[in-house]
Order: structure tokens, then sequence, then C-alpha cells
């Protein structure tokens, strides 16, 4: 790297001086600036693009590992699940044949039907018992049987 101690500066600001003049030399020296500051900046965006494409290969490379393992993951789990599946099958086919050689087997009765379990009625999530005692209305009311309802006793 060039070494530019204080007195080489002073040397080429005394040769710049001399060669450029004094009325000119601080226009010049504000370009000079300018275009040291533009290579700077440049210098810096180079950096920081470099730095940017390494850090993105580096994430490429543990994407490509993460992936790797979640595959090796679930192959094992598919393999692991085949294997459990055969097992069962086997145990279960095992099991039904020796329970009919030994014995007759029952089926068991019907079915349990949850005896309020009608479908096509919708059921609210407030229970009735508690509306009643809050005094929520359940049943809408008509205008013309609002009104015949509260009528006072003498227009009856």
């Amino acid at each position: 790297m060039i070494d530019l101690g204080i007195s080489k500066l002073a040397m080429i600001g005394a040769v710049a001086l001399i060669v450029i003049g004094p009325e000119k030399l601080p226009q010049v020296a504000r370009t000079v600036g300018a275009w040291i500051g533009k290579a700077q900046r440049y210098v810096s965006d180079v950096k920081a693009e470099v730095n940017r494409s390494m850090e993105l290969d580096e994430l490429k490379k543990m994407k490509d590992t993460v992936e790797n393992a979640a595959k090796d993951v679930s192959q094992s789990i598919q393999t692991n699940a085949a294997d459990f599946e055969k097992s069962w099958a086997e145990a279960t086919s095992e099991a039904a044949s020796s329970e009919v050689s030994d014995y007759q087997v029952s089926l068991p009765g019907p079915q349990y039907h949850h005896p309020k379990k009608n479908w096509r009625l919708k059921q609210g999530a407030t229970p009735n018992w508690y509306k009643a005692r809050a005094g929520v209305r359940t049943k809408a009311l008509s205008g013309a049987a609002r009104v015949a309802r509260f009528r006072p006793s003498q227009f009856n």
C-alpha cells in the first residue's frame, strides 16, 4: 500500500500549489475529494456485495442441509410406519385366527347412540334454564302478539 506520511503530503501540497496556482487549488482539492469519496463508496459497496453473496452461499448450504435432514426424517418415518403396519396386520391376523378357532366370536350389541343428538336441530350455547332464570326471551313474538300480550286490561 502507498505509505503517505505528513512530510510526503506537505511536499505534494507544495508542488500542487506551485503547479496549479493558488486561485484554482481549492476547486481542484474539492474535485479530488469528491473522487476519493466516490472511490470509497464504490469500494464499500463492492465489499457489502461480496459479504452478501458469501452469506447467501452459506444460507443456501444451510437450506440444503436442512432439506436433506427433513428428507431423511420423512423417509425414516415412512419406513417405520410401514414396518408398524406390517407387524400390526400380522398381529391382528394371528389374534383373529386364534379367536375364531377357539370359540365363536360374538359381535357386540347395537352401537351407542346419544339420546339427545338430533342433527337437524340447532341448539344454542346457553342452556334454557339459564335463559329462563335470567329473563332472556327464547321465543320471538310478532308485533300483534306483543301488543295483545301487553295491552292493559281495560281494553280487553
